[in-house]
């Protein structure tokens, strides 16, 4: 009898679930529910989270973007700020003249990072892509500048371009191409010092988008090269029709850090000189008005406000593309 009992006790329980299911009806399965330690711990969470980006990002955002319409020195109190509406705007874009010389660098930068720093970057993907022997090797100093801040980048150049003892002066008199007696100020002299800038950045932006662009690659389906090939299609085109319309998802993502990282022309140029004398770009003059001499916050603010607005207007056009590529 107990034999029996044990036998069907199974097709009993199977035929409750499984009438549950049909039927809809909960029957004798109980949900967890936390218990107040782990209701804390998802509480904290979320609030910690939220309070460091409310408290980091919103709110000295906002702050900015207010005090653009004053006129604060920063000197006194909240009670000295005075209301001047638009004036530090209509000053940016009229009476300041390092504006115009600072918006040009930026877009220099991005030109230059665009059409030159990323293809390069994305033909040493292509490369490296192809299993050469000691690959490995390669990738290491060509990634390495990409975990070096900007400013430590800045002061490696500096030893490079030093006047009297940097290595491409001595390599430029060495095969005759330079006069001793006259070497080049490349961080000194106006006329070159923002090409030195860029070959400094173009140099860690190599590797980085090199980086993005062989973690793609890697995940490329091997038989739509195969298919190409079948077709008579070279590794150009192969690559041009095939292979880099796959990679739209990275397109995407290396745009936006192109223009960001032409917008964070910062680090450099303040360590050579503090973006003066030729090295003008929007984030020294945010700087310079800001902790300077002149402390000038609201104006500094009316700067900062421009470059987060440019900055929006990147993002804004970021944030869809992923989202339509993630419902594809």
């Amino acid at each position: 009898m107990a034999g029996t009992d044990s036998v069907r006790a199974p097709a009993t329980v199977t035929g409750q679930v499984a009438g549950d299911a049909r039927t809809g009806a909960p029957g004798n399965r109980r949900v967890r529910r936390l218990n107040p330690r782990d209701r804390v711990v998802v509480v904290l969470m979320v609030l910690v989270p939220l309070i460091l980006v409310i408290g980091l990002v919103w709110i000295p955002a906002l702050s900015t973007v207010a005090l653009s319409f004053t006129n604060w020195d920063g000197i006194g109190g909240l009670g000295t700020i005075k209301w001047v509406g638009t004036k530090n705007y209509n000053d940016i874009f009229t009476i300041y003249p390092p504006f115009k010389p600072a918006i040009q660098n930026n877009l220099l930068f991005l030109a230059v990072l665009f059409l030159f720093a990323t293809p390069f970057g994305i033909f040493l993907a292509v490369l490296l892509d192809k299993e050469l022997r000691g690959g490995r090797l390669y990738q290491t100093p060509l990634f390495m500048p990409v975990v070096l801040s900007l400013a430590l980048v800045g002061f490696i150049w500096q030893l490079q371009y030093s006047r009297d003892y940097g290595l491409i002066n001595s390599m430029l008199q060495g095969i005759g191409l330079q006069d001793r007696a006259s070497p080049v100020d490349w961080y000194g002299d106006s006329s070159v010092n923002i090409w030195a800038v860029l070959v400094a950045s173009s140099w860690r932006h190599v590797g980085y988008i090199m980086l993005l662009y062989l973690a793609g690659l890697k995940g490329v389906d091997p038989s739509l090269r195969e298919a190409a090939q079948m077709d008579g299609a070279g590794e150009v085109k192969t690559f041009f029709r095939i292979v880099f319309p796959v990679l739209r998802p990275i397109n995407v993502i290396v745009i936006v850090i192109t223009v960001i990282e032409a917008l964070r022309a910062f680090d450099l140029v303040w360590v050579i000189n503090k973006g003066r004398n030729g090295l003008e770009v929007i984030g020294a003059l945010v700087s310079q008005n800001v902790v300077g001499e002149a402390s000038r916050i609201g104006f500094g603010s009316a700067l900062a406000t421009l470059m987060l607005v440019i900055s929006v207007v990147f993002v804004a056009f970021y944030i869809p593309a992923v989202m339509r590529e993630e419902e594809r």
